[in-house]
Parts: C-alpha cells; structure tokens; sequence
C-alpha cells in the first residue's frame, strides 16, 4: 500500500462488484482487477465491457486477480461464495484481508473462515441497503476479529463499515433475518397488488393500507418492489434459501421464507420476459397488468 491506497481485486463481477468499483475509482483507488468465471464465456463480454470502462483490470484467472492485492472483495452467487474462496486461497499472499460480501448464512460464513484459516484475514461482511446509488457509500456491517482493522480501510477508502461484532457471522446474522422482512414484503406486495389488479381493487387497497401504515407512500412502495423482484429475483430466491438456511440454524421454521423463495425465483423468471422487462420503468397499472399476463401464460 505504497501510496496509502489499497491493491484490490474482485471475485465476481456482477452488479454489486461493479458498483463499488466504481465508485472506489472515483475515490482514487488505481490498482483494481477482476476476475468473474464468465469472463471466458460470451456471458462474459457484457461484464469485460463493464471492467474496462470503470478502469478496472480484467484478471485472466482467480489467482491473476488476486497476485500482489491487499484486499479481496467475495461478491459473487450465494451458492458460489464458499467456491471462490477455494478459487484463490492457493494463491493468496501477505494474508490480505478477505471481504466476504455474499448474502449467505452465519454458518456459510464461519464455514468460509475456516477454510481459509491463517492465509487471510476474512472478515464477514453484510451490505444492508440497495448498492445503488451509494455503490461503494452503501452501508456495510463488519464481523469478525480483523473486523476493526477493516473498518479502517474502509474508512480510508470514503466507505461505510460499522461493527456488527468479533464472531465471524454476526453481521450475516443481521442481514439474512432482516431479509425475512424485507424481501417477504416484495413478495407480499406482489401477491397483494396481483390479486388486487385481477379484482380492480388496486387504488382502494393501496388507499386502506395508509390506515396501518400512514408513513408508506405505497404508489411508490408497489412499482418499487416490483421492480426489485423482476430485475434481481433469480438472485434474491438464493439469498432466502441462505435465509431460511439461517433460520434453522437458529431452530425457527422458516414458512414464510420458503414460499418468499418461491415468488422471488418466479418474479425473476418472469422479469426476464420482454413484455415485462419493457414496463419496469413505467407506472404501476402497467406493470401490474405485463405481470399478470405473464404469470397467467406461466400458469
């Protein structure tokens, strides 16, 4: 760290690893590399093209990207998240630090620490809020014992890392249970709003919800959601299936997770259907009705 710049790179470069790229680039962080195992495939092009752009180097392999770095940043699938770490632990160096950003479960994460053992210092990491528009500003929970020394880093680099606790998985605690909520009432909205577009009942219901929650401005909450689901739901059913993974760790039987699952995959399946993807922007009768359309066809 010669110029008091951290060496990084990426192990996975979808949107989360992009959007944090870029925004550390604009920070001034020059040393930056990538390695995403699509990148070898024609899937991959798309995410080439993103990495040049953003002035981020493109590794040729998992251990290309991670020669000479102080810091790795995990950020690919939640089912690959224990697979790249066995992708570059052969190769690690100096023991950087290893920031496991993937929504998977405290055991997922202790099981990761584990393995790397001594040629790391990993540190659970948890991002807490949507990585747009704060892309490397997002809030971030740490744990873990070089959690502290991270924050630092962190702190360095105009991000945002607070404490979650020394135990590795702490901070994964907190994310998986709250995604209980949040991503349960994506799916709640979808369900609701679905059944009150077949009912032509959608502006009375949103109107009677104002009655228990008076803060929500719901013509904004639905197509939010929505979009949310459609755009990211492949994604987001594997991060509650580590959710649910959670909560039996923690001995509650994970019923309303299961069928969260369930609709997000669905959303994700459907979202990427041209008569939907074409109306996420646009207002909330014309999502709800491309939407219901579709599931109708899928039915």
């Amino acid at each position: 760290m010669p110029d008091g710049k951290p060496t990084l790179c990426f192990i996975g470069f979808g949107e989360a690893g992009q959007a944090i790229a870029a925004g550390l680039r604009d920070t001034g962080v020059e040393r930056i590399a990538a390695w995403d195992i699509l990148f070898p495939h024609a899937e991959g092009e798309k995410l080439k093209r993103a990495a040049a752009a953003i002035g981020v180097r493109c590794a040729s392999s998992a251990a290309d990207a991670v020669r000479g770095t102080d810091t790795v940043v995990s950020a690919v699938t939640a089912a690959a998240s224990v697979d790249a770490a066995q992708s570059v632990k052969a190769h690690l160096a100096g023991k950087p630090f290893f920031l496991d950003i993937n929504s998977v479960s405290p055991g997922r994460k202790q099981e990761t620490a584990q393995f790397l053992g001594g040629e790391a210092r990993y540190v659970d990491v948890a991002v807490i809020a949507a990585i747009h528009p704060a892309r490397h500003r997002t809030p971030m929970l740490l744990a873990g014992p070089h959690a502290e020394a991270a924050a630092a880093i962190l702190k360095s680099l105009d991000m945002c890392g607070n404490i979650a606790g020394m135990e590795v998985g702490a901070a994964a605690a907190i994310k998986m249970v709250r995604s209980v909520m949040i991503k349960g009432i994506e799916a709640l909205t979808l369900e609701c709003f679905l059944a009150a577009a077949r009912a032509g009942v959608v502006d009375e219901v949103a109107a009677s919800l104002k009655n228990n929650y008076p803060s929500l401005d719901w013509s904004k909450v639905i197509p939010y959601n929505l979009e949310r689901m459609a755009s990211h739901g492949e994604r987001r059913a594997a991060e509650m299936e580590e959710v649910a993974a959670t909560l039996r760790e923690l001995g509650v039987e994970p019923l309303m997770t299961s069928a969260t699952v369930e609709l997000q995959r669905e959303m994700g399946e459907i979202g990427t259907q041209q008569s939907v993807r074409s109306v996420l922007k646009k207002d909330r009768a014309a999502m709800l009705n491309a939407i219901s359309t579709a599931t109708r066809d899928q039915h």
